[in-house]
Order: C-alpha cells, then sequence, then structure tokens
C-alpha cells in the first residue's frame, strides 16, 4: 500500500530542519522581557537546531519553523528572522576568532620553545665550565622543549574543542529560516 502524503505534511518532510513550536515564544528565553529583536534565544531552541543540523550539509540549510495558523504575524516573523541570522552571524565570528587566537597563542608558544632552544644550544657551543652556563642550559632547555611542544599541541589539536560549535554555526550562518502553519 503506498502511503500519500498531504501537501502540507511534504512541506514539513521536505525541510532540512523543521522544529513545530507553540508561539513564537519558544524560540526565546523565558528569563528576557525584552523585545523579540534583541531577546536571548532559548537553550532548548538551539540544542535542537543543534541536534537537527548535526548530520546535515551546510550548503542549502533550511530551517522550518512551524507555528500554529493563528499565532503567525508576519511582522514577528521579519523580526525574528533577522534576530536569528544575527545572531548565528555573531557566534560564528566569535568561534572562528577564538579558534584564531588559539592557533596564534600555540605559534608563539613554538616560537618562544625555538628560541628557547636555540639560547641553550648557544650557551652550550660557547664551551663555559662555570655553573652559570650550566644553569642556564638547565633553564633553557627544557624550557623550550616545554614550549616547543605546547605550541604544536595547541596549533593542532586547541581548536578541536571548539570544533562542534563552530561547525553549528558555520551551517547556521547560512540557514533560511521559513515559517509555516499547521
Amino acid at each position: 500500500m503506498v502511503e500519500e502524503v498531504k501537501p502540507e505534511e511534504r512541506t514539513l518532510r521536505e525541510g532540512n530542519i523543521s522544529l513545530i513550536l507553540d508561539s513564537y515564544e519558544d524560540i526565546f528565553s523565558d528569563f528576557d522581557p525584552r523585545p523579540y529583536g534583541e531577546k536571548a534565544l532559548s537553550d532548548d531552541f538551539l540544542n535542537e537546531c543543534r541536534k537537527a543540523a548535526r548530520d546535515k550539509d551546510e550548503h542549502n540549510l533550511e530551517l522550518r519553523l512551524l507555528v500554529p495558523r493563528m499565532k503567525r504575524s508576519a511582522a514577528a516573523e521579519e523580526t525574528i528572522r533577522h534576530r536569528l541570522k544575527n545572531h548565528f552571524q555573531k557566534h560564528h565570528h566569535e568561534h572562528e576568532k577564538d579558534i584564531r587566537a588559539i592557533k596564534l597563542r600555540g605559534g608563539q608558544f613554538f616560537a618562544i620553545g625555538v628560541a628557547c632552544m636555540l639560547i641553550s644550544a648557544y650557551i652550550s657551543s660557547l664551551g663555559g665550565s662555570g655553573i652559570g652556563y650550566h644553569l642556564l642550559i638547565v633553564a633553557f632547555e627544557p624550557a623550550g622543549w616545554f614550549a616547543f611542544w605546547v605550541g604544536l599541541e595547541q596549533i593542532f589539536f586547541g581548536p578541536k574543542e571548539k570544533e562542534p560549535e563552530h561547525s553549528f554555526y558555520a551551517k547556521m550562518v547560512h540557514v533560511e529560516v521559513e515559517f509555516f502553519s499547521y
């Protein structure tokens, strides 16, 4: 038996991300009294978006928000659409900035490590026999290796902690937000 799909059900199934809302208030924090254009987004709403977007392709992503027919408002939807876009763009930019900062800090540690090892090698090549020479080598050599490896770790593995959030916002920054009635 072939299942017949109604046009409105097809609309629900076609959306990359479809979320059913009781009202527009479901999108926003219950504790924020500001208007929709400034109001903080609900953690529950963002978590549902994260779950739904997890396995989706970044391109042509569409967020379909289903609202009861009697509660829809074109003006509110335009404000909410704009608010969502701003939120996703802001957080995407912040995560990219954080990742660049982590890599830069890693590069600085790497450079300091190389410099410490070069100083240690130079001091060693002077061939001094006093305690001062040995103390400098003992101080610079381990510091150099430590900074060298910490820098490499931050460059290659530091951004991995930010990757899930960055990936989510990279997808959502291009999302088309549409409202439908149910």
